[in-house]
């Protein structure tokens, strides 16, 4: 027997990993006729220290990711996912989603790619075995 999830809590950066753990996500929220959440983080760390302390930058960095992160909304939406929304956070992307967006959100299960899109963290260390690693849910790395 299937197992089934009521939320799901998928993790976007525009990776090609990660935009097949969003295709995938989407497929499993219509099967389940679950909720579906799409998450992305604002990495600061990216940021140099002028950027970060200036409050205009943060928030047109915030509102562009938002302004993206709508998109995917509106496509799984499109592809007849009935209960669809979003949420930005800022932070390290997988202690953050893993401290913070998990325990709000409160999905039955975390889908994500297996490649970050940018940054150093692409090459040292795996933001999707953080997350696998120490999830309280069960975690689908998709490639």
């Amino acid at each position: 027997m299937a197992t089934t999830f009521k939320r799901i809590l998928v993790g976007v950066d525009d990776s090609a990993d990660a935009l097949l753990a969003f295709d995938y996500a989407i497929h499993q929220a219509k099967r389940d006729h679950a909720e579906l959440v799409i998450v992305s983080v604002l990495e600061n760390d990216d940021m140099n220290v002028y950027q970060a302390l200036d409050r205009d930058f943060v928030h047109g960095e915030y509102t562009d990711l938002e302004d993206h992160v709508k998109k995917y909304q509106k496509q799984a939406e499109a592809a007849g996912v009935e209960d669809v929304r979003m949420m930005i956070a800022e932070g390290e992307p997988g202690e953050t989603i893993v401290k913070e967006v998990i325990p709000d959100v409160k999905p039955d299960i975390l889908i994500v790619g297996s490649l970050a899109k940018k940054g150093v963290r692409r090459h040292f260390g795996s933001q999707a075995a953080y997350m696998a690693k120490y999830a309280p849910i069960s975690v689908m790395v998709v490639r």
